[in-house]
């Protein structure tokens, strides 16, 4: 058996200045102060431990059977729930995330964000682009994963402002595993297990600690959402499971090694097979390689990502033209997830949307432009309500009836 836990970090607040806010937080000591919104992983504290082995099944995990056995029945057990979950995959599909390092040293301006880490020694770094909307400040905003796929427009027009990241600085594609490149892995190291995807969503909450310890001049750290579409739909799906901060997540099109179950995607004609997206680029921690012909043997699946977002913010979209995105076992991951949200009493905090008429890869669609909005506008600014809807494409409709045996608790508290 392996016992882990997490270490929490608690985050301070220091005085910004108005054009351009630079700071510095150093280790992840203890404040007298409590933070006044979740930190980066609530169950940083709770003792995980996992057996030494799991039986193979086809069907999907239950997200509501903790590791010893026993089922969650109050809301206030989803926190180490989560945290178990998280562990799982973890090790078993995208390598570990690790929390804020030794020390991080940023800059916020109107036009752009810097980022430096150091860690054991290493120093690294790394920046992103910012436009703002119209009207005054402190704004809102969307982290947008590789800069192609989001609907920046509508974004800036509800009033967020948009936050342009390279995640190829963080993770570089085209590198070996045995030689990973990017500012994660100069922290890290080039043979680290650890995948793109966590390696870029590691960046997304470096960016968060930049904006969270910037005072708050120019943009707000507590309404930060994350988007992306395709391979950086994928970044963007992990970033937001992986970083309790980020309010609203929005993944587009991020098909095999995304929102997809995996179990899903071998019975799915067309869809981009699991080998394939792990042998592409190192996007999945090397872990995963033993899984790639069977995926049965996972003891974790991604509804249960989409749960560890529960029950924050989530509007899925997906493109059921392509048959290499795999929308039919996404949508059934979006429909396990939601079960989460449910049990949680959040249940109009997910949407998904596939019913599209464009086939357009990675295209601004006018069905998404009203969720989009209405989203930002709930999960970013408090305001309105959700969209809290499913409209799933008829011809890559799943049925989740057919992937679970187990049936969603009603949790108390």
């Amino acid at each position: 058996m392996i016992r882990r836990s997490r270490r929490s970090t608690i985050r301070s607040a220091l005085v910004g200045v108005v054009a351009v806010t630079a700071f510095a937080v150093t280790g992840t000591g203890s404040s007298s102060a409590a933070p006044a919104w979740p930190g980066e992983d609530d169950g940083a504290d709770c003792q995980v431990t996992l057996p030494g082995s799991f039986p193979a099944d086809a069907r999907l995990p239950d997200p509501f059977t903790k590791l010893d056995g026993t089922r969650v029945t109050a809301k206030s057990e989803w926190t180490c729930r989560r945290a178990e979950i998280r562990e799982l995959a973890e090790r078993h599909v995208y390598g570990d995330k690790p929390g804020r390092p030794t020390s991080v040293t940023g800059t916020v301006s109107s036009t752009s964000i810097t980022v430096n880490v150091s860690h054991n020694g290493r120093t690294a770094g790394f920046s992103a682009g910012v436009q703002l909307p119209g009207g005054s400040g402190p704004f809102p905003a969307v982290v947008v994963v590789g800069g192609f796929g989001a609907d920046t427009a509508t974004i800036r027009d509800a009033g967020a402002a948009v936050i342009s990241y390279d995640p190829l600085a963080v993770g570089r594609e085209g590198t070996p595993r045995n030689n990973k490149q990017g500012a994660f892995y100069d922290l890290y190291g080039s043979t680290s297990g650890t995948g793109l995807l966590a390696a870029w969503g590691w960046g997304v909450s470096r960016i968060i600690d930049v904006v969270e310890q910037s005072g708050g001049a120019v943009l707000r750290a507590d309404a930060m959402g994350v988007t992306g579409c395709s391979r950086y739909g994928k970044g963007a799906f992990v970033a937001g499971a992986f970083d309790q901060r980020i309010d609203l997540t929005m993944p587009i099109e991020s098909g095999s090694a995304g929102l997809p179950i995996f179990r899903g995607i071998p019975g799915e004609s067309g869809a981009q097979p699991l080998s394939s997206a792990y042998g592409e680029q190192p996007w999945l921690g090397d872990a995963f390689g033993s899984y790639t012909d069977n995926p049965a043997a996972l003891p974790v699946d991604t509804h249960e990502v989409v749960g560890m977002i529960a029950p924050r913010g989530l509007f899925v979209m997906e493109n059921p033209h392509i048959d290499w995105l795999a929308a039919r076992s996404g949508s059934v991951a979006a429909l396990g997830g939601a079960e989460v949200y449910q049990a949680l009493g959040a249940g109009e905090n997910i949407s998904y949307w596939s019913d599209v008429q464009d086939g357009t890869h990675c295209a601004a669609r006018s069905e998404w432009r009203g969720p989009l909005r209405q989203s930002i506008q709930k999960f970013l600014f408090g305001t309105g309500s959700a969209p809290g809807t499913f409209r799933i494409a008829s011809g890559k409709a799943g049925n989740l009836g057919e992937w679970r045996d187990w049936e969603t608790p009603v949790l108390t508290g």
